[in-house]
């Protein structure tokens, strides 16, 4: 953590800190870093106090300047952060001023055909709904429910197609007036995670048995429920590779993936 609450991203080889980390948008690394300590306070009872003190130390720092953030994703990841029960005034406040931005972009973007926040599917997608969820969740404000389902039923009416999942590539964005995803290949298995853990929330929340049996899809996604018919997880190392190409899988090894396979 930098002292303006910050965090850097960008590391070499050698694993020291790049010259990117000066000019690249940090944003969406900071959304994650705040969700990833949020999660880590949420199981204190389990871990050693030094490590919670630390963690509440660096999250009090990351939040300074957290109304800065404007990246639509980043402030998606800042909606997890500590959602639960017991939530304290200053973490409503700055849930609802996120949830309440996401909710104008909502409204700029939508039209019949069209039901989201940006022009475009990019990635990450499927953390915008589950953030507005859980803003709802937290607040019981009726209009972050209604965008919530209404924009990740649309979100899998485009990535759901004959009983397989198939995430907005890398190499292509799907732009408003086009119908449906084209691209063959470029598929991160980060973007079928985090379909996973929403589809999860929203069952959870909902009951609705699509969301599940859409889940189970995901999920065999990777174990070979994809386009090249080829296993993406690697139980070898219990992580994964890193996705199907258009006619080979890239075979990087993403680790960080074994949570949600296992």
């Amino acid at each position: 953590m930098q002292p303006g609450g910050n965090f850097l991203n960008y590391v070499n080889e050698e694993r020291e800190f790049t010259e990117q980390n000066n000019y690249t948008n940090l944003e969406d690394s900071n959304g994650r870093a705040i969700w990833a300590l949020g999660r880590l306070l949420s199981i204190r009872d389990l871990l050693p106090g030094e490590l919670i003190r630390d963690a509440e130390s660096i999250m009090d720092n990351a939040l300074l300047n957290i109304n800065r953030i404007h990246s639509t994703r980043a402030m998606a990841f800042v909606l997890y952060y500590r959602h639960g029960k017991n939530k304290l005034i200053q973490d409503v406040q700055l849930i609802k001023e996120f949830a309440n931005r996401l909710v104008q972009m909502y409204k700029h973007e939508k039209s019949n055909k069209w039901r989201w926040f940006e022009s475009y599917l990019t990635y990450a997608n499927s953390v915008l709904p589950e953030a507005m969820l859980c803003a709802w969740l937290v607040t019981d404000e009726p209009a972050y429910e209604e965008i919530a389902r209404t924009s990740f039923d649309f979100l899998l009416s485009k990535i759901f197609v004959t009983n397989s999942i198939k995430v907005i590539s890398n190499k292509s964005w799907l732009y408003k007036e086009e119908i449906a995803p084209i691209t063959i290949g470029g598929e991160q298995p980060i973007d079928v995670a985090y379909t996973i853990l929403a589809l999860k929330k929203f069952y959870d929340v909902f009951k609705d048995e699509d969301y599940r049996e859409k889940m189970e899809i995901a999920f065999n996604w990777f174990l070979g429920n994809n386009h090249l018919h080829q296993v993406i997880y690697n139980p070898c190392t219990g992580g994964c590779y890193d996705g199907p190409e258009e006619n080979y899988v890239n075979l990087n090894q993403v680790p960080n993936q074994q949570s949600v396979i296992s």
